[in-house]
């Protein structure tokens, strides 16, 4: 079996290709589509924002722009495969800036630890906070290691829709303890609790509770370690426009401000959409790049689900939400010199907050923050002596028993986190703020149809995981595969990347492409 030649004229390969309707132009559904255009399948994407990315995209405004979600690249390899798949360099396209340190991590008691790829200069870092946790730091290493080798390059890269699947791996499930938190498992390497903190808090990023997910996520200081974080030129949103050109370049078609209202069906096989307009799109096959949930409570809503049912999607614990404030500042670039591009601001607790988040639905008075600063590195960030921000906060979703009233608490929220920037970061920071932005658990609900707000969707607890989350081909109908952060292996710009890889895997190839 052979593909259709990525080289060829659009023209020359999709004439009379089958069609496959992409639902939403996040990353995770550009990537697929780039994959099916590579396959031999004609594409159209379907989104309802103006821009293509998703929470991938960007916000411009006077002169500023701001990265509205994922603002580091790890394992650049997987975005190198995507484009190789599409007969293309993502060198060509992209320019990525490793950085050094990768971020600092701040506590209020004034201790800093400068996370960066060398082995040597971490051991240094560990040994200054606490060296007799050098020798537990090390192997706390050599475990995220296994951990990578199994759950990213393993479990990660391939589909798990079959329960054979799961059965086979469980064995080393056990061996490697998954049914402890990431935590947990820290705690058992480390005994200063900063750096319990510092290797544990990754799946924060991806919309877990580091206390319930599993230590398969130990992965991500492997990660780290081996590949660097790094910064693409331009911000994540300029990956997610060289996305969308590979595409149209192929051929596809991005219907931009254009919403998809439900998915329709011949017998058992999705065979189109219906948009908001009430406009009916055929297709082969259909790829929802919205959220899992959205998928089948919304787009599915008239059509009986076996698995995915809604008492199903309302027992299913979902990733926290964020409110994240973006800001410009005039004539600070040459202010605030030891505040680099990642800083991570700890309030005075760390499980007591998770647990307020997580669990309470308690929106807390302290916080911790998450600080980009891209104009350190990206003069297009910003005007020339200016500098963008983006300050992310963790807080629950909308789901809870008592939410959060976000009208009431938006602007009380702000000026908590101005005083703790203002403490803590960037002193006299309110004298030069001349433009801003608030996104809210309401805008994630309202701008991306995300269930309950949910910044990351479904939470990757064990139970939530691999085989136990969305399949990527559809449980629920034929023809119709999901993407993105709320399937398998979840979120994060690697796993969102990732879930089109398996994605392709999975779908046909189209009969014209075959030998």
């Amino acid at each position: 079996m052979t593909r259709v030649d990525p080289t060829l004229p659009a023209q020359a390969r999709k004439a009379t290709a089958p069609h496959a309707l992409v639902i939403g132009a996040g990353l995770g559904g550009l990537a697929s589509a780039m994959r099916l255009g590579a396959m031999g399948y004609r594409i159209t994407i379907i989104d309802k924002l103006d821009v293509p990315g998703g929470r991938g995209s960007c916000l411009r405004k006077d002169g500023y722009r701001f990265d509205l979600g994922p603002t580091i690249v790890t394992v650049p390899q997987v975005f190198q495969d995507l484009w190789a798949a599409c007969g293309k360099r993502f060198e060509d396209d992209i320019e990525l800036r490793r950085m050094d340190p990768m971020y600092e991590i701040r506590w209020p008691d004034g201790s800093k630890f400068a996370a960066q790829q060398d082995t040597d200069g971490m051991r240094k870092e560990v040994s200054r906070l606490s060296p007799s946790d050098l020798k537990g730091y090390e192997a706390f290493l050599s475990d995220a290691e296994k951990r990578y080798w199994f759950g990213f390059e393993d479990l990660g890269r391939r589909p798990m829709n079959k329960l054979w699947e799961l059965i086979k791996v469980l064995p080393k499930f056990a061996w490697y303890r998954a049914d402890r938190s990431v935590y947990a498992h820290a705690a058992r390497r480390v005994k200063d609790e900063r750096l319990r903190m510092a290797l544990s808090f990754h799946p924060l990023f991806i919309g877990g509770d580091p206390f319930h997910v599993t230590s398969m996520y130990a992965l991500v200081s492997h990660l780290e370690k081996e590949f660097g974080v790094w910064y693409a030129m331009g911000g994540v949103a300029a990956i997610a426009e060289a996305m969308a050109r590979v595409v149209r370049d192929q051929g596809g078609l991005l219907r931009m401000e254009t919403e998809v209202d439900e998915i329709l069906f011949e017998a058992n096989r999705a065979k189109g959409v219906r948009l908001a307009s009430g406009e009916v799109i055929d297709a082969d096959i259909v790829v929802s790049n919205a959220d899992a949930g959205h998928t089948y409570d919304r787009l599915l809503r008239n059509r009986v689900k076996r698995r995915w049912t809604p008492r199903r999607l309302r027992k299913t614990r979902w990733s926290m939400s964020l409110y994240v404030w973006y800001f410009g500042t005039k004539g600070t670039r040459d202010k605030w010199a030891d505040v680099g591009h990642h800083t991570i601001l700890n309030g005075p607790r760390y499980k007591g907050l998770i647990d307020d988040i997580f669990l309470k639905g308690k929106l807390a008075d302290d916080m911790s923050l998450y600080v980009h600063r891209p104009s350190v590195t990206d003069d297009t960030a910003a005007p020339e002596g200016d500098d963008a921000f983006y300050v992310l906060s963790p807080v629950p979703h909308l789901g809870h028993k008592s939410p959060v009233d976000w009208a009431k608490e938006q602007d009380a929220y702000k000026a908590k986190m101005l005083k703790v920037l203002e403490d803590q970061l960037l002193p006299g920071l309110s004298e030069h703020i001349c433009c801003e932005e608030v996104f809210t658990p309401e805008t994630f609900r309202d701008r991306y149809l995300s269930p309950l707000g949910a910044g990351f969707s479904i939470e990757p607890r064990i139970l939530q995981s691999a085989w136990f989350r969305p399949h990527n081909v559809s449980e629920e109908a034929k023809g119709l595969y999901l993407t993105g952060a709320g399937t398998h292996p979840g979120a994060g710009l690697p796993g969102v990347i990732s879930t089109a890889e398996v994605l392709a895997k999975l779908v046909p190839v189209p009969a014209e492409a075959r030998s």
